[in-house]
């Protein structure tokens, strides 16, 4: 069977597998959300002032509230398997179409993040691994530890202060410059300068995280046999550490990186509250206190299946860093 065919085979079978686990995700986030006081039949009749018992019950029963729990449960689940999220009465249009028009700041900012910490966390976790306890290793790990024990809010808040307030490099908030109706390159241009901030906010925590996770899984491969035999053959330390090490070093880095997929979404949230931008960690954060579980279920249903199809591609990445791994 060629390798091709294989990988089809294996992300069928993935997908497959990831179905129940994506709804027993749903049915937890549903009950969990059963938790919060209140309703939206609530969070209305506190924004109107006043509301009568009849007037609620009526939003009660427009919203399906008034419904027993399992019931709402059962047309929920059976709602999504069709792909509908449902309605949030808060903006008044259908989730899905919510949850698309703000998927897409979203998945940049993750997307930005996302390299930016891979790629500076493999950079200074090779470089303080290749010197060992000289002043460059004991610098990155102090801004690795640094970066990992900052609060997000902080690191944000603090960035906007030195680059927008002080120095006036960089916009502090939004995705586009306000009333400016960019296009082409010039759009780019903006909402790359707008990205900055977020992203490397968001990145700072993570690429601490990858910086010492790559030190550690460094240090561990060069003491292994087959670097002592390469060495022994004459091998330069660089294309030792090049063509051996390092290629084994990135896959535990692959796997975290997978793994926080959840929580850079979970990070987002407070990122994007800080600089405005218009993602679904912010729309999360709005649906939370206005009630909207039907929004909030959805951008939870989205988050398990990003999880999924991330980790399922970091599987399929190991197959074309180490070429000895093949998919099962």
């Amino acid at each position: 069977m060629s390798v091709a065919r294989k990988r089809l085979r294996y992300i069928a079978r993935r997908l497959g597998q990831a179905v129940p686990i994506v709804l027993g995700i749903v049915v937890t986030n549903f009950f969990l959300l059963q938790l919060a006081p209140g309703d939206a039949a609530d969070v209305l009749a506190g924004e109107a002032g006043s509301a009568t018992p009849e007037y609620m019950a009526m939003l009660r029963q427009r919203f399906g509230l008034d419904q027993p729990l399992f019931t709402q449960l059962f047309y929920y689940v059976k709602n999504v398997l069709l792909l509908d999220l449902g309605f949030s009465f808060r903006h008044n249009m259908p989730v899905l179409h919510l949850i698309l028009e703000r998927l897409g700041p979203t998945l940049l900012l993750m997307g930005a993040t996302l390299v930016l910490s891979v790629a500076s966390g493999v950079l200074l976790g090779l470089l303080a691994a290749t010197r060992v306890g000289s002043w460059r290793d004991t610098m990155i790990s102090i801004l690795a530890i640094v970066s990992y024990a900052t609060p997000l809010f902080w690191v944000g808040l603090m960035l906007i202060v030195a680059f927008s307030l002080k120095l006036d490099w960089l916009p502090a908030t939004g995705m586009e410059s306000v009333g400016m109706f960019y296009s082409g390159w010039e759009r780019v241009v903006d909402v790359s300068r707008h990205l900055v901030l977020p992203a490397i906010t968001l990145s700072l925590f993570y690429m601490a995280l990858y910086a010492r996770l790559m030190r550690a899984a460094m240090i561990e491969q060069s003491r292994m046999d087959y670097v002592t035999t390469a060495r022994a053959k004459g091998l330069s330390e660089r294309r030792v550490t090049f063509r051996h090490v390092l290629r084994n070093a990135l896959l535990p880095v692959f796997t975290m990186a997978g793994v926080q997929t959840g929580n850079l979404l979970g990070g987002s949230v407070i990122v994007e509250s800080v600089f405005g931008w218009p993602g679904l960690g912010l729309l999360a954060f709005q649906s939370l206190f206005a009630r909207d579980f039907n929004l909030l279920l959805g951008i939870f249903f989205l988050s398990a299946c990003l999880v999924v199809i991330v980790n399922l591609l970091v599987d399929l990445l190991y197959t074309f860093v180490d070429p000895r791994i093949e998919v099962g």
